[in-house]
């Protein structure tokens, strides 16, 4: 938890599985993939969700009893998520220098779980034009990178009591886990809550994640990094000066987008999100007023789950990802219209196929990276990250439908966009878009994008 004079920690301690050994006794290490092993030098993943309090008047050391009891049944589901990092060091590095990273799902405290209070309120958060830099503090493991999950929680639960609501706000180590496994776990969290609290006790989860992670033949269980010490790969990323604001689009907006992008790409298989994906790619892109010849990208982060052969199950708990990077030139992408940069983007996707995948974890392995933030996400480019399928609103926790979603520093840069469903639903979409003030300024004026918006 960071510090902050509107945010004061009044409590912390640390959660076990519950009951203990219902997984976590068949499983003391959990490898890593080439897409976990990846993430060690990214920050954790934060996201979290604002709620009114009740009008009733609430107790809170009991609804904090009841997250705490849930949260323990939640990680014996997901023990990994209960262990720590460690680290395998070759006996003789002069001669041979690598050392291998895995979860040690017996190590360490467990979860830790933190209760704090705000001097805020719930219109602070949901009325500012632009998100407050207070909400950061409303996360634990502020700027941490997944290295240091050797010695922090790689879940943290950070509970906020704002002067008339709640912010549970979660952070979780990436190299565990995607967004697809942040939600699902964060899901089955609420799932066992809800079933508590009605007198439910000891019902099978719904979606029980799956924890056997996939390897190429030949190419795991056991990955070794090429380095000697973690210095050589951990990086500190400070983001620039960013200003972060919402944008919504209905459900009317996105029908029409994803119309638009059709008609003009002579084709009807863009979907919405692609289109979305292209307007945003071409409104930053005009924002940051760079040259005709400069080179652009929009980055997509595609979930591959699906697109193995034999797909991995949906519920399978760990990184899937594949970074797809549509490119052009800023002259090229803002002389043309919306279907032609959807079109880019949805070839893209398109062309993601289980050989593209393995062919891409077979280079890693023979040539093992670690992402850097200021490498990995260039100032030329978009990122558009997180996804509005996931299920974010279910999340109720007696406290009924959330009022809003934020997040916390992890991950930000200029040109970084968040995608999440809207709150009304039925295809509706929220937009965290992270500029430069300058950028944001030309970027919020954008015709295109206010006309993009003005359908309900």
């Amino acid at each position: 938890m960071g510090s902050d004079d509107r945010v004061t920690c009044l409590s912390e301690c640390f959660i076990k599985p519950q009951p203990q050994g219902l997984e976590g006794s068949k499983r003391q290490k959990c490898y890593l993939t080439p897409w976990d092993l990846a993430m060690l030098s990214v920050h954790y993943i934060q996201k979290g969700l604002l709620y009114h309090k009740p009008p009733q008047q609430i107790d809170m050391e009991a609804f904090l009893g009841q997250l705490k009891d849930s949260l323990a049944v939640a990680l014996a589901h997901f023990y990994p998520l209960a262990g720590r990092l460690d680290t395998v060091r070759e006996e003789n590095p002069a001669e041979c220098s690598f050392f291998l990273v895995y979860v040690d799902c017996d190590k360490g405290p467990g979860a830790r779980f933190i209760h704090a209070a705000a001097d805020l309120r719930v219109a602070d958060v949901m009325e500012a034009t632009y998100v407050p830099r207070v909400v950061q503090m409303l996360f634990d493991h502020d700027q941490c990178v997944n290295h240091e999950g050797h010695e922090r929680a790689l879940v943290s639960i950070q509970v906020t009591e704002l002067v008339d609501g709640i912010f549970i706000g979660c952070s979780m180590n990436h190299c565990i886990g995607d967004g697809t496994s942040f939600w699902h776990f964060f899901n089955t969290w609420s799932e066992i809550f809800q079933g508590r609290a009605s007198g439910v006790e000891g019902v099978p989860v719904s979606r029980p994640p799956v924890h056997d992670r996939w390897f190429l033949d030949g190419c795991g269980p056991i990955i070794s990094l090429p380095y000697k010490h973690p210095e050589e790969f951990v990086r500190r990323h400070m983001a620039p000066e960013l200003v972060e604001r919402f944008f919504h689009f209905s459900a009317g907006s996105m029908a029409r987008l994803k119309a638009k992008a059709n008609a003009e790409a002579n084709m009807t298989r863009i979907s919405s999100f692609q289109a979305l994906s292209a307007l945003l790619w071409i409104t930053i892109t005009r924002a940051r007023n760079f040259p005709p010849e400069q080179v652009v990208g929009c980055r997509l982060a595609a979930n591959v789950r699906q697109r193995r052969n034999p797909p991995l199950s949906p519920d399978y708990f760990g990184n899937s990802l594949s970074a797809l990077r549509g490119q052009t030139t800023s002259g090229k992408l803002l002389a043309q219209n919306l279907g032609w940069a959807a079109r880019i983007l949805h070839d893209e996707v398109a062309n993601l196929s289980d050989q593209g995948v393995r062919r891409f974890l077979s280079q890693w392995v023979e040539s093992p990276i670690v992402y850097q933030l200021g490498q990995l996400f260039d100032p030329y480019s978009v990122m558009m990250g997180s996804s509005p399928r996931f299920n974010m609103y279910g999340n109720e926790f007696g406290l009924g439908k959330a009022v809003g979603l934020r997040s916390g520093y992890a991950n930000k840069f200029d040109g970084k966009v968040s995608s999440y469903p809207g709150y009304e639903g039925g295809g509706s979409v929220d937009l965290e878009v992270c500029l430069a003030p300058d950028n944001m300024k030309a970027f919020e004026c954008d015709k295109e994008l206010l006309d993009a918006m003005s359908c309900k």
